[in-house]
């Protein structure tokens, strides 16, 4: 009886609202989590191709160094005529980290993802709190806006490196209003991450349609939902970390000034221990959406249940809750215990433990499955390989004594682009791909996405490998010109190469970019449920009216329920919905209590 007021409650918890009558109210300022989604994706784009664009002048400046930029050189650098200059370069470098990071896959894999998936896959009608959710998008907009508006004060944007170390982050290693501004952007941008997690984390609680138990939920929903968790815990923790750092270079405090000359001295290594804290999480902030989405693709793709679903949602809340405790392997070299250093060497060596068992679930759901080579599948099948790939260059930097040798190198840089950027790159585009008919009601081309695929998933393994082997050749990470050093001159022709290949991978994006304006203005209209698979969302018309579901539903079944016998004997077909009943087998103990109270609808 309990349970089924429970169930009750949270159907009255969702009434139907009517559509908003003006443009304004339903396409800008809307409460409608799938067209905030949507505005996270454009906004998450638009930054990508910019951090896209510093990354190539990155590449530039270690190809042909003390040259011009060809064409733009002189408009953008128009006082070094169009050469990079070691000023210009730590501000690349540093806008380039940043903007990827927190302003590019954060809101593409988290906003856009979180907010379209999470209601649609768990049979909700919006998020718990519609207008918290809209305050979250322009909140991280303002964000966005003080990026920009650094790039055009004196003396530039930020330059500190993307950890914003003091004391090179203080007014003494970065002068100017620009250094101020990106900091003051990563706090807004937290606050707006903060008001997103709430919602994600109470949505799921309290908002899941009557029978989706958490042993039904979606491996997407999973890791949006784990991620949201970690960003409630630790986002605060950067959040502090920024503020006490405007206060340095704002009102004059010492929280990480240290020296005879400062009269109450703080410690700059203080920021470092608050940063990491945050840090490590956030590399599983970032990866734990890819997680999810990647572990139903494969499986919808595949055509077969997920391997050891259980195993897999056991294995993504070990990494979470892990997560909290390694991020001292990122300070090794900071004067720490070699007592301390053990003890976060063996925790790091022991989160890759359930990372294992999810890479090992991935191999076993496609084996001898019935592949479907799509688009989608495709990007999937890129990211299981270079995360595989980038978490086995991580061992080496999880362990003390090889850390002490790779920590300042270009290792660095490869492993943490193969495990972070590009899996978390390429696991957006699969997402893309896949929702892309729900979102817009629209199909993207499959055969320029296949080319979009394959330009993506070599160039990039290619470029961040090349990265680890100059790493281990010893060149050091953040060097303006590294070719001034005698030891690290014959290494110039493998950074040329590098630099030549990142730019092909730049260009291969311009593929995606004309294959999505070109469909969602002109492409071949989606049907309900154009993959055939069986979660909640593709249950819905594309795209999904404003108030998602008629009726709220009933799930009497898990995500992955496909190529069952009696599902193609009884229905015709290898998949079948997680709210849909097989005609004369369903029997009455399978039906959740709550079974007699959905018809009313709301």
């Amino acid at each position: 009886m309990g349970v089924e007021t429970g169930e009750v409650r949270r159907i009255e918890l969702q009434p139907i609202h009517p559509p908003p009558g003006s443009f304004w109210r339903r396409r800008v300022f809307s409460t409608d989590h799938k067209v905030i989604a949507r505005q996270f994706l454009w906004s998450g784009l638009v930054f990508l191709a910019i951090g896209g664009l510093l990354a190539m002048a990155i590449r530039w400046q270690w190809a042909y160094p003390g040259e011009a930029i060809p064409l733009v050189g002189r408009t953008v650098l128009p006082r070094s005529g169009g050469v990079i200059g070691p000023a210009t370069y730590t501000s690349l470098f540093t806008m380039h980290g940043l903007i990827m990071i927190f302003f590019a896959i954060t809101p593409i894999l988290i906003g856009a993802f979180g907010n379209f998936c999470i209601p649609l896959m768990i049979g909700a009608r919006d998020m718990a709190f519609p207008k918290l959710n809209m305050l979250s998008f322009w909140t991280f907009l303002v964000s966005q806006g003080l990026i920009i508006a650094s790039f055009f004060v004196p003396l530039g944007p930020a330059a500190a490196g993307w950890t914003t170390y003091p004391p090179l982050s203080t007014n003494a290693g970065t002068p100017g209003p620009g250094q101020t501004l990106v900091v003051l952007a990563v706090f807004v941008t937290g606050v707006a991450t903060i008001m997103g997690s709430i919602n994600y984390v109470t949505t799921v609680i309290r908002f899941r349609a009557p029978g989706m138990t958490w042993g039904r939920l979606p491996l997407t929903v999973w890791g949006l939902w784990l991620t949201a968790i970690l960003n409630v815990l630790f986002v605060p923790v950067l959040g502090a970390g920024a503020l006490l750092l405007l206060f340095d270079r704002v009102l004059g405090t010492s929280f990480f000034l240290a020296g005879a000359a400062v009269p109450a001295a703080g410690d700059p290594v203080l920021f470092q221990h608050l940063f990491w804290i945050f840090g490590h999480p956030e590399v599983y902030i970032l990866i734990l959406p890819a997680w999810g989405i990647i572990g139903d693709l494969l499986s919808f793709f595949a055509r077969k249940p997920a391997f050891w679903y259980r195993g897999t949602v056991i294995a993504m809340c070990a990494v979470t809750i892990l997560s909290a405790v390694v991020y001292g392997h990122h300070m090794y070299q900071t004067g720490m215990s070699p007592l301390l250093g053990v003890g976060f060497e063996a925790l790091t060596l022991a989160i890759s433990v359930p990372a294992i068992i999810l890479f090992l679930n991935w191999l076993n759901t496609i084996w001898k499955g019935s592949l479907r080579f799509t688009t989608p599948m495709l990007f999937a099948l890129g990211t299981v390989f270079v995360f595989g790939l980038g978490g086995l260059t991580g061992l080496y930097l999880g362990t003390f004594l090889t850390d002490v040798y790779l920590h300042d190198t270009m290792w660095v840089v490869g492993h943490f682009h193969l495990t972070m950027a590009a899996s978390s790159f390429l696991a957006s585009f699969a997402g893309i791909y896949f929702w892309f008919p729900k979102m817009f009601g629209r199909r993207m081309d499959e055969r320029l996405g296949k080319v979009h695929f394959w330009a993506s998933v070599v160039l990039i393994t290619l470029v961040f490998s090349l990265q680890l082997l100059v790493g281990y050749a010893g060149q050091q990470r953040r060097l303006w010109e590294p070719y001034q050093y005698t030891f690290l001159q014959h290494l110039y022709p493998l950074n040329k190469l590098t630099s030549h290949l990142a730019w092909a991978l730049g260009i291969g994006q311009l593929v995606f970019v004309w294959n999505f304006f070109k469909s969602v203005v002109g492409g071949a209209k989606a049907g309900e449920n154009p993959w055939e698979v069986g979660t909640l969302e593709w249950s819905l018309p594309s795209p999904p009216p404003h108030h998602n579901f008629d009726v709220v539903p009933l799930v009497v079944r898990g995500p992955h329920e496909l190529s069952g016998p009696e599902v193609k004997e009884r229905l015709g077909r290898d998949w079948v919905g997680q709210a849909e009943a097989l005609p004369e087998a369903e029997s009455a103990e399978n039906v959740p209590p709550a079974a007699a109270i959905i018809a009313s609808g709301a």
